[in-house]
């Protein structure tokens, strides 16, 4: 795990990934030369990264399906450094359950998944079938769980000034630019994205914080998962009544150990990503999941062998960023 310091910094940068490095160190109580040269290390072997990605209306066209990947016997990890080269698929998982792998595939419409799905992945070697979830509505995803290493009185410090719209939201061909070069370095300077842009470091400064405080756009901190407080992915695929379906997803989304709440097709509706301390705390969770909501009925689970991509970051055995394919949807 990272230490405590270093936890306080990541925590920080999840509520609010580009506040001043003055801000984030009154804030944790360090001084901002360390905090920015501590992120810098942290980030340079991999242990934390940035991914920026479209929200809000763009992200409601966008479609999104989960697929279920059966391989040829000690093919799965093969198969999965073949797709973590893909921009389509945001995030792999290598998994001990219903399937080999899970791989998250993200695309303009339908008929984009489709196409890659039957002429790109179905088509690689080592793969013996697929099963494929489309996701009608994701109700939670990884931006809101954060390490909880800071108080609640540092957390709306930070999230006051992070609240702070200006201006109206819109994503155009300098916002989807601005969304790539984030996702490459989220702490960039304004002048090193202007110039990436080819406009003012004025004109990037406002167009960030505009795309940030309208929500086009998301930036979000992670932490590789074998440094984390919660080190263990769980998927579950549970079923609930379509009348309950809604506020369900709610009150799941609203639990700290889930990352992801997203409504699927199939014989299970909603699929449930929870991150762990330990796999032993999977039992607990069930319990408290059928106490809370006794009409929810548990389909099937899994548990991450290894994570093989995050949100664009190629990952190593450890977990740690090793290289990115840009999420350029």
């Amino acid at each position: 795990m990272l230490s405590e310091t270093d936890l306080t910094l990541v925590n920080a940068l999840q509520v609010d990934p580009r506040a001043p490095w003055s801000l984030i160190g009154r804030t944790i109580g360090i001084g901002a030369v360390t905090a920015a040269r501590r992120w810098q290390q942290l980030a340079g072997d991999g242990r934390v990264w940035m991914s920026a990605y479209p929200t809000g209306a763009l992200a409601g066209r966008l479609a999104l399906a989960f697929v279920q990947i059966d391989c040829a016997p000690g093919e799965p990890l093969a198969v999965a450094a073949a797709l973590a080269r893909d921009p389509h698929v945001p995030t792999i998982e290598y998994v001990a359950g219903p399937c080999d792998l899970l791989v998250h595939v993200v695309a303009a419409d339908l008929a984009s998944v489709t196409e890659y799905i039957a002429h790109r992945l179905s088509r690689l070697p080592g793969v013996a079938s697929t099963r494929t979830l489309v996701s009608a509505k994701l109700f939670s995803e990884g931006s809101r769980w954060q390490v909880r290493a800071i108080s609640p009185e540092q957390r709306d410090a930070l999230a006051t000034r992070a609240k702070q719209a200006i201006g109206a939201p819109r994503f155009d061909e300098l916002d989807r630019q601005l969304m790539l070069a984030l996702g490459e370095d989220g702490r960039a300077s304004y002048s090193a994205i202007g110039a990436r842009l080819g406009v003012s470091a004025s004109t990037a400064r406002r167009r960030v914080e505009i795309a940030l405080g309208s929500g086009s756009i998301r930036l979000r901190c992670e932490i590789a998962r074998s440094m984390s407080p919660a080190p263990v992915t769980m998927m579950l695929w549970v079923r609930v009544p379509p009348d309950r379906l809604e506020s369900t997803a709610r009150s799941l989304a609203s639990l700290p150990e889930v990352r992801m709440c997203a409504a699927i097709s199939g014989a299970a509706n909603l699929l449930v990503v929870a991150w762990l301390r330990v796999p032993a705390d999977a039992v607990p969770l069930e319990s408290s999941l059928v106490t809370r909501l006794p009409w929810l009925d548990i389909v099937d689970r899994a548990v991450t062998l290894r994570s093989v991509k995050l949100m664009g970051r190629v990952l190593d055995e450890t977990g740690r960023a090793r290289s990115q394919v840009p999420l350029d949807f």
